[in-house]
């Protein structure tokens, strides 16, 4: 059965591995899931990932995950996906919604990669309103 929302996927495996207190979890890899995870890393909630092959003969290409904790505490409290295959969130750059009053990011998909909010308004560039993470 094909998957309608594998960023969803991806940030519920994130979830549920913090939740579960995993030192990383594995994911199937694309190329939005690599550059959300570059957001990601470079803001601080995760200490990295690496690609990996799954299935029995290595034929399909996979993402580990390594999540990050912080005394015991996940570094990622909340994460939610905002833009939804059934409902598509954009924003301009002046627009773009503010979490826990700046402790939190907003991932965005602009025209210039996939960026951070603060990123997104340094380069005065709007787009879809991926994720929210705090």
């Amino acid at each position: 059965m094909a998957m309608t929302d594998p960023l969803g996927d991806m940030l519920t495996r994130i979830r549920n591995g913090q939740t579960a207190k995993k030192d990383s979890v594995l994911t199937p890899a694309s190329t939005l899931r690599v550059r959300v995870l570059d957001v990601l890393q470079r803001e601080g909630y995760i200490r990295g990932y690496s690609e990996e092959a799954l299935g029995a003969k290595g034929q399909h290409k996979g993402i580990r995950i390594e999540l990050k904790y912080f005394e015991g505490q996940p570094a990622i409290r909340h994460v939610a996906r905002v833009s939804k295959p059934g409902r598509r969130v954009y924003s301009g750059s002046k627009e773009l919604p503010i979490v826990r009053n700046g402790l939190g990011i907003t991932i965005v998909s602009t025209p210039r990669g996939v960026l951070s909010d603060a990123e997104a308004r340094e380069h005065n560039v709007g787009g879809e309103v991926l994720a929210e993470v705090f």
